[in-house]
This record gives structure tokens, C-alpha cells and sequence, in this order.
């Protein structure tokens, strides 16, 4: 799933897009998704992540540590 965060799990909304005569439209809200790289001290190397702005405020948090002790928890490979 590209739009997908794997800290919080953000995925996009869909809704309508409502036009100036009420037509309505199919459209979607996508997660602010950055692919950032950190570097993971106790495994010594770095792991890209598909983060969103809120991931980034998560990890900066918390650790990356924690976050990837969590990530690997629900079973997601890193």
C-alpha cells in the first residue's frame, strides 16, 4: 500500500468532492508520507521507514528504537 504510514498507520480518507453545482465526485486524502532513513544503534545500520508527518513527531517522541520494537510487534518486516 503506498500511502501508507508504518508508525501510525495513517492510510488516505475517501470522501466527495462537491463542485459549485453539487455534482459530487469521487475523490481521497492522502497521509503526508515521507520515506525517511534512520539509523538503529543496536542493530548498526539504517532502516528506511514510509513515515507521516505525525511518524516523524512519533519517533522523535518515543525513540527509534521503540518505534521499531513496535513496527516489528504487529509483524511487519524492517
Amino acid at each position: 500500500m503506498s500511502a501508507h504510514c508504518q508508525v501510525t498507520g495513517r492510510k488516505p480518507g475517501f470522501g466527495k468532492s462537491v463542485s459549485h453545482s453539487h455534482v459530487r465526485t469521487n475523490r481521497r486524502w492522502d497521509p503526508n508520507i515521507q520515506r525517511k532513513t534512520y539509523f538503529l544503534p543496536s542493530e548498526g545500520r539504517r532502516v528506511t521507514l514510509r513515515v507521516s508527518a505525525k511518524g516523524i513527531k512519533t519517533i522523535d517522541r518515543d525513540g527509534i528504537e521503540a518505534v521499531v520494537a513496535r513496527i516489528r510487534a504487529r509483524g511487519e518486516r524492517v
